[in-house]
């Protein structure tokens, strides 16, 4: 069969890759994909974007099913124009990813229906959301309403930094739509956590733990970014409080989605802040929803899949996912991002790479802001690569992803040297 995966970064390169691991699959197709896509064994990037144009691809290549990796197309109705053409897609519709393409939608959501979230105000007046801010004190949250790619929240330490956000989304509108709204919230204090799900509607399969590094810098410091690696499992999620996650979060979103009339179908990211405490009664909070699968976050997931997911994909789109099992390889896998000089303010593109780490079954180099040009690959984003192993340890994942960085070299390349730190015994925080 055929697959097409919609994106270009290495969420999508891991995606791609794992589906080409099924004897079922011929091709995968990556729309417009990137430089590791274009030579990846059984991938073929497409050179599209524009949604009419993928319906009619995916009708003329008889494409099984589609799955849709980042969160732009499918704010933009990919999963709709789909459907209407009889075409079988994994994501959620338009109205349905609103969970993530507004974050004022998502947070009256979660009140509305009883998920523990941060409290919070929405605000399209400056001088409002300044007062708002005043009376609350510092630190505290402020968000873009709209998709902003990564930039669109601010933890603000002090009273400045919150007001300055302000300006810049309300006032100067460098985020254009995505800023037109803002949304303060209290700050939540604990300990950061991706859960992951996939969902048919009505039923749900629960993905591996993970946990990603927001902050460019070791220690947690520096700007915010996309992310900068990620490992799975995460030790902070124990039996205990996944099944509480499901009960409180997850369970409780699906319900209230299909009693709002939007059943959601696809990929459900709940990002959460939790406590510290005892399992059973620390305190767990919503602080975003994403509708599709975290970057970095998918290629350590995907690396611990060793069963066919074209099959449970199929299941899925079937509203049968509650006959979908995920075998995982009881390993960690830990990702490292190398990312481009300047990056996040100012990435440089068009640096050669020089070298990549040879890919084995325990290491995978995945691809995000990569193309190649006349033969040779460059770099073309940000977050430029995501080196990704498994091992018996967190440990020993750590030593052999930076091993596997040694031998992939690019110029002004940057990167983290303490990713998954918080997974190893005695470690605390920075703080």
């Amino acid at each position: 069969m055929n697959i097409l995966v919609i994106g270009s970064g290495g969420r999508e390169h891991a995606l791609a890759w794992r589906l080409t691991q099924s004897p079922r699959v011929q091709t995968v197709f990556v729309a417009p994909g990137n430089g590791g896509t274009a030579t990846g064994e059984h991938m073929q990037n497409v050179p599209i974007t524009d949604i009419q144009e993928l319906v009619n691809f995916a009708r003329t290549e008889k494409v099984a099913f589609t799955v849709v990796g980042p969160e732009a197309p499918l704010a933009a109705g990919v999963v709709d124009a789909f459907r209407a053409a009889g075409l079988k897609i994994f994501g959620p519709t338009q109205a349905a990813a609103q969970l993530e393409s507004s974050k004022d939608f998502a947070k009256a959501f979660m009140v509305r229906h009883n998920i523990p979230t941060a409290a919070y105000q929405t605000f399209t007046d400056p001088g409002h959301a300044k007062a708002y801010i005043r009376e609350q004190g510092a630190p505290i949250v402020v968000k873009a309403d709209g998709l902003a790619a990564g930039k669109g929240v601010v933890v603000a330490a002090t009273l400045e930094e919150a007001e300055e956000a302000i300006d810049q989304m309300l006032g100067d509108g460098s985020l254009g739509s995505a800023g037109a709204r803002v949304v303060v919230e209290e700050f939540l204090d604990g300990e950061e956590a991706s859960f992951i799900v996939m969902c048919d509607g009505t039923n749900v399969l629960a993905l591996a733990t993970s946990q990603d590094h927001k902050r460019l810098l070791d220690n947690d410091q520096g700007p915010n970014t996309g992310g900068m690696g990620a490992y799975s499992p995460a030790p902070i999620i124990s039996p205990t409080l996944h099944n509480r996650i499901m009960r409180e979060v997850i369970h409780p979103t699906i319900q209230g989605m299909a009693k709002d009339g939007i059943p959601f179908t696809g990929f459900l990211y709940a990002g959460l802040m939790i406590a510290n405490g005892p399992d059973a009664t620390r305190l767990v909070k919503v602080l975003e929803f994403n509708c599709r699968m975290g970057d970095p976050e998918t290629q350590p997931i995907m690396m611990r899949i060793k069963n066919d997911l074209s099959q449970v994909f199929e299941l899925a789109l079937a509203g049968k996912l509650d006959q979908a099992t995920i075998d995982w390889d009881r390993r960690t896998a830990l990702g490292v991002v190398l990312a481009a000089h300047g990056y996040p303010a100012t990435p440089r593109s068009g640096d050669p790479i020089t070298q990549l780490a040879p890919d084995t079954p325990e290491c995978r180099v995945f691809h995000a802001g990569t193309r190649l040009e006349e033969g040779t690959l460059k770099t073309a984003g940000g977050r430029v690569l995501c080196v990704t192993v498994l091992a018996d340890s967190v440990k020993r994942a750590q030593q052999a992803a930076y091993t596997a960085i040694a031998q992939t070299q690019f110029s002004g390349r940057q990167y983290r040297t303490d990713i998954g730190w918080r997974a190893l015994p005695g470690t605390k925080d920075p703080a």
